[in-house]
């Protein structure tokens, strides 16, 4: 081949250095600018919602959630442990405690074990969801649309509303994906529960280098979120603070970049989509790995694609396929190491977690790249069914 194809690189096909030079020219490069409003309202007019704050970063953006909604030291928040650790480490930031519940087939949250975690482990008091075993409040679920991939938020949100949890829908790898069937179709993922986050990194669909924003689904608290996101100043003209305020506000370089981004969003989505269905041609009827669907009545921006490697045949460890496909110039990733295995969650509460570990041991990740060809797609597949077969007769 003689190339070396990525696994996920941005897109600067469009008006990104123009915009970015006229935020130069104009000498507005920090946290202010009319770029980052541009940006906010932009994104607002894409997910159909009526506030959106642009931040620092997905992380940022949870984190910003976290504190909206009143979560203290003693608290608890359930979270999933198959997922990036950005979207737990804002439990911690607010002294809170993680509990891990299981995902199901879509690597998302599995809402039945929510459900039963809430029924049997749990007394609603007041209001209230309380933990049996400790007494302590849990106040809010974080829900991640992995990999694009929607969860199931119509269970989701009944489990939710039934036990008065608030819910922080983390969409930092599913800008553009929706519902496209049921109670909530058309409603895009990071629009459904209390407050939305997303992620404009290096590699997601859109990036500004690194940034991210928050919606939710009161516009008077996105505002608030903007505030505490500038540092709580709460006089115009003097520095006076009447909060606990952040520096977490995007900046109108990476806005500039944003906007950008955001005019060839619905032309990334549909390459994304298509270089999918060019994959599952491509790896149908193949039986050593299979390519990982998208939930049924959802169009997804199907940001990443993940196949299933078959461990009955081949026992090789993840970082032993990912080394030999680099080495025959197809970059790949491993999912993610299960947080609660990690040593800043060592301990923490786990409920169930079958799935999660089952998928952590044998999931791939290919090249997504909106850029990619149909030359670097076919090889792909070629070399990874290749390897495979090796590896199975090797065993």
């Amino acid at each position: 081949m003689g190339k070396f194809i990525p696994l996920s690189i941005p897109n600067f096909e469009g008006n990104e250095r123009k915009y970015v030079d006229d935020a130069i020219d104009q000498g507005w490069v920090s946290t202010g600018g009319a770029y980052i409003t541009k940006l906010e309202e932009e994104l607002a007019r894409f997910l159909h919602t009526k506030n959106v704050a642009a931040c620092q970063s997905g992380t940022s953006a949870l984190h910003l959630s976290l504190v909206e909604i009143g979560v203290k030291p003693g608290d608890m928040v359930i979270v999933p442990p198959l997922t990036f650790i950005a979207a737990v480490n804002p439990v911690k930031y607010q002294f809170a405690q993680p509990i891990f519940i299981d995902c199901d087939d879509s690597f998302c949250l599995d809402p039945v074990k929510l459900r039963e975690f809430c029924e049997s482990e749990c007394d609603y008091i007041d209001g209230k969801l309380i933990f049996k075993t400790n007494g302590k409040q849990i106040k809010a679920v974080v829900v991640v649309h992995v990999f694009g991939n929607m969860a199931d938020m119509v269970s989701i949100m009944e489990t939710a509303h039934k036990y008065g949890l608030k819910v922080v829908e983390d969409a930092t790898e599913a800008l553009g994906s929706k519902y496209t069937e049921g109670e909530l179709a058309g409603k895009y993922a990071g629009t459904i529960g209390n407050f939305g986050a997303f992620s404009f990194n290096g590699n997601k669909i859109i990036t500004t280098g690194g940034g991210g924003a928050v919606t939710a689904n009161d516009p008077a608290v996105v505002d608030h979120i903007r505030f505490l996101s500038t540092q709580a100043k709460t006089d115009p003209h003097y520095y006076i603070h009447d909060e606990i305020g952040y520096n977490y506000r995007m900046t109108n370089l990476q806005a500039a970049l944003g906007v950008a981004q955001m005019e060839e969003l619905p032309e990334f989505i549909k390459r994304k989509q298509a270089n999918y269905d060019k994959y599952a041609k491509l790896f149908e009827g193949f039986d050593l790995c299979k390519l990982i669907p998208f939930r049924e009545g959802t169009s997804s921006n199907k940001w990443f694609y993940s196949l299933e490697i078959r461990r009955d045949c081949i026992t090789a460890p993840m970082r032993e396929i990912i080394t030999r496909l680099q080495d025959k110039g197809v970059q790949t990733r491993a999912i993610w190491g299960l947080i609660n295995e990690q040593k800043p969650y060592l301990g923490e509460l786990t409920y169930k977690l079958e799935k999660a570990p089952y998928y952590a041991t044998r999931i791939l990740n290919i090249p997504s790249s909106t850029q990619i060809t149909d030359e670097e797609i076919d090889y792909t597949a070629v070399t990874i069914k290749q390897l495979l077969k090796e590896l199975c007769d090797e065993r």
